[in-house]
């Protein structure tokens, strides 16, 4: 037994090592050679084995650049520590250097690993950099929402691999992304965010461990249920699928949607092109074109998602719980609607109550708190969420974060019912189960990436 004990350590042992040796240390714990700092003035110290961060007034974010640029797959490990609540920092990864930016002065562009200590919680979100703004808030996985300790060094882990990108944040799993855009090689780099105010300056953060794995990777498995955002055109990933997503538009075909009220997917009115679904401009109208389509399945308690663009102006929506038993004679047919608006030129903005009819809102019933605006312009790909609970409770969510929530049947429900445009049809909202709706408002709106899960 004890022979049989001796030889099982030494396994451990010996794979451990060879483990080990897979790691490449990027940072010595005494100097910052193999770095070198390419924006900002935010100075960069070695102590105790870190290297230290420093915030400091009048200067715009500063960036501590790995030498090396790594190509392909890779690990990124680190242990990182902030000293208060309002300082905000972030890890760069396959990033890149635009000299040309911030009026010659240069700029780093790319994937950012959150570090957010305050009460928001977005730690291990990735957002990027100067680039197109947040991939991955911190709002996708709010189970895994963990506050940043401060004066506790917390360990971050980055997998990049292929076109996917997983974060965690001491060893828990948090940000999920498929990014057709990614970069095949880039740096490394710590950021010290700029700040606006005096008393702010002398705030540090500290990174020590630093390490990467290019060689012999072996990923991490993700539990089921995460969020994923998928940046690749109408496609789930196998995790996805295993989660129990589904493709409600192919990008090639209009399977599984048909017209409202009618037997077939309208005639003329909707466009597929390169990987799009369009509803085309015309007068402005309710149905007055090719009329709304909706799913030829009907659901009940799900997770919804899809992209949209809105053209200037526009007017459309997402409606959920549409039954088809109301007669509505040449209007759109009724349901709960996620409202699609250009909120700066579309009239209807401002009617309703207080807001009620903007985008993201439950349609004349719940207003949209929307935090974000400029990431949901019109010309911009924007994301919008449903979530219906087994229990009735629904959120909205645009872009990743949550802008209303009700709950379905109760009593509050059907007060605001009770003060809509809905009064006139019974039981409005409260459908057992019913279609996906997309509208057609006589204005030009693009969609892609429509994708459900049931929830039980």
């Amino acid at each position: 037994m004890k022979q049989i004990s001796t030889i099982f350590f030494l396994f451990i042992a010996l794979n451990s090592g060879a483990q080990s040796n897979n790691w490449q240390s990027l940072f010595d714990g005494k100097t910052l050679n193999g770095w070198k700092q390419m924006t900002g003035s935010a100075p960069y110290t070695v102590e105790n084995g870190c290297i230290v961060g420093t915030s400091i007034v009048n200067s715009p974010n500063s960036f501590l650049v790995c030498d090396q640029k790594f190509t392909g797959d890779f690990v990124l490990e680190m242990e990182v520590m902030l000293n208060n609540a309002n300082i905000n920092s972030g890890i760069q990864f396959k990033s890149n250097f635009d000299s040309k930016g911030n009026k010659g002065k240069g700029v780093i562009n790319g994937y950012q690993y959150e570090l957010d200590p305050t009460d928001r919680k977005w730690t291990a979100g990735i957002y990027d950099e100067s680039r197109r703004g947040w991939l991955y808030p911190g709002s996708y996985n709010p189970k895994q929402q963990q506050l940043l300790t401060i004066n506790k060094f917390h360990k971050v882990r980055i997998e990049c691999i292929g076109n996917t990108v997983k974060t965690w944040l001491d060893g828990l799993p948090a940000s999920y992304l498929v990014d057709e855009q990614i970069t095949n090689e880039g740096l490394i780099g710590l950021q010290v965010h700029g700040i606006g105010k005096k008393e702010e300056e002398g705030y540090k953060i500290s990174w020590k461990n630093i390490r990467i794995q290019t060689k012999n990777i072996k990923p991490l498995a993700f539990p089921k249920g995460i969020y994923v955002v998928n940046k690749t055109p109408n496609n789930l990933t196998d995790y996805e699928k295993e989660s129990g997503w589904k493709l409600l538009f192919d990008g090639k075909t209009n399977s599984g949607w048909i017209g409202a009220h009618k037997d077939a997917f309208p005639q003329k009115g909707w466009t597929i092109k390169d990987g799009i679904l369009t509803v085309l401009s015309s007068n402005g109208g309710e149905s007055t074109n090719g009329g709304d389509i909706v799913t030829k399945d009907e659901y009940g308690a799900f997770e919804l998602s899809w992209d949209f663009k809105l053209t200037k102006g526009a007017n459309s929506g997402v409606k959920y719980f549409v039954t088809l038993k109301e007669q509505v004679q040449g209007k759109s047919a009724i349901g709960l609607e996620y409202q699609l608006l250009d909120d700066t030129l579309h009239p209807d903005a401002k009617l309703g109550r207080d807001g009620n009819r903007t985008l993201a809102s439950l349609y004349d019933l719940i207003t949209a708190k929307k935090t974000e605006g400029k990431f949901a312009q019109p010309g911009n790909w924007n994301t919008g969420r449903i979530i219906v609970y087994p229990n009735n409770h629904v959120e909205h969510y645009l872009n990743g974060l949550k802008v209303l929530e009700y709950d379905r049947g109760s009593q509050a429900f059907r007060d605001l019912v009770a003060i809509s445009k809905y009064k006139e049809w019974p039981n409005f909202g409260e459908a057992l189960k019913g279609h996906i709706l997309l509208q057609d408002h006589g204005n030009e709106v693009d969609y892609k990436n429509i994708k459900i899960r049931v929830l039980k």
